[in-house]
């Protein structure tokens, strides 16, 4: 189950959320993974200080997802794809999209943080055509 966030949301979908993860790419093509507390600056999450090799991975490859797990069992995750850059220690992401994702086997958990605009549910529901 994936539901879409407008990235304008971001910000208020993020306050359900705790600390996060950032993940970049090597230059070897692996991927490394740093613990984040990411903060809303307009259009960007801005990301205070990550570390010198998160910087110098955005300086070969800007793709970044930050990941922010469930705070509840069976919880949705929090996906955000987008671009990143250094500015000075730290990074400015631009989201280019933002998903709220749980797999069908963690149905019973909690409803989203956010009520989805396109349905009007405020868990994992789709409207039916008839």
């Amino acid at each position: 189950m994936s539901i879409p966030v407008d990235v304008a949301d971001l910000a208020s979908v993020m306050t359900s959320f705790g600390s996060g993860y950032l993940l970049t790419v090597t230059p070897q093509g692996s991927v490394k993974v740093v613990t984040v507390d990411p903060v809303a600056e307009g259009d960007t999450l801005v990301v205070r200080g990550p570390g010198r090799g998160t910087l110098a991975n955005l300086a070969a490859n800007p793709q970044v997802t930050l990941t922010f797990p469930p705070a509840l069992a069976h919880g949705f995750t929090l996906l955000v794809d987008g671009t990143g850059a250094a500015d000075g220690d730290d990074v400015v992401v631009r989201p280019t999209g933002a998903v709220l994702h749980r797999p069908a086997a963690h149905g019973d958990g909690p409803p989203p943080p956010v009520t989805t605009p396109a349905t009007g549910c405020g868990n994992d529901c789709h409207p039916v055509a008839g």
